[in-house]
């Protein structure tokens, strides 16, 4: 699996992206300034750096240049959040861009693109007893028919079948799925939870009380 290194000086966000990244296979080394980003990237293997603009000292964008001046040709996917940032981290070398607050599917999509032409060891069809998840095609089924999900049905789906009969909160769904940024008050767990139920069948996602929800292997 690939190893990812992440600069990120805000510890929230950088732990976010640590245990995202880590339960879906990667490895990931975590610094907190540019320079320290940089110097990594030129002395350790890497698959792909995620790397914030604003970082103290040398700054994302001076890190990346300095990579960059070196012939480094690692993937390099930027946080910003400033939309027209961007244009500058392309013109400086960057492969992709995500604009803060993002959701971790998302970022998680652009990363599967830059690796996709490396070998991967994760497989892209996930079996959880009669639900089927193809990763790559982003298609559904469920006893063999095919079920229509939107992207954010199909991330809460993914993130129950990477953890088969383990009961995950509200909290960690909402990180995981919504993102670093989401609103610990909201409901909307339990409105795509009942919508998925509708969708795969009631007895798919099972409700632990007062705990949180999970996908029994045996269904």
């Amino acid at each position: 699996m690939a190893r990812i290194l992440i600069a990120e000086d805000e510890d929230r966000i950088a732990s976010f992206l640590e245990k995202g990244l880590r339960s879906h296979g990667y490895t990931t080394v975590t610094v907190a300034d540019g320079k320290s980003a940089a110097t990594m990237a030129r002395d350790e293997d890497f698959d792909l750096v995620v790397l914030d603009l604003g970082l103290p000292g040398l700054d994302g964008l001076d890190a990346l240049r300095e990579m960059r001046d070196r012939g480094e040709r690692i993937p390099v996917v930027i946080l910003t959040a400033r939309g027209d940032a961007a244009v500058e981290g392309f013109e400086t070398g960057a492969d992709d861009y995500v604009t803060k607050p993002f959701r971790f599917d998302e970022l998680l999509a652009r990363i599967r693109v830059r690796l996709k032409s490396a070998p991967s060891d994760e497989p892209s069809l996930m079996r959880v007893g009669d639900v089927t998840l193809d990763i790559r095609t982003r298609r559904a089924s469920v006893g063999g028919r095919t079920v229509e999900l939107t992207a954010r049905e199909f991330g809460l789906l993914e993130t129950f079948m990477r953890h088969p009969d383990q009961v995950l909160s509200r909290e960690q769904l909402l990180s995981h799925v919504w993102g670093y940024d989401f609103d610990p008050g909201s409901n909307v767990v339990e409105v795509y939870v009942r919508a998925l139920r509708r969708k795969l069948g009631d007895d798919v996602i099972e409700t632990a009380r007062g705990m949180g929800y999970r996908l029994p292997k045996g269904l």
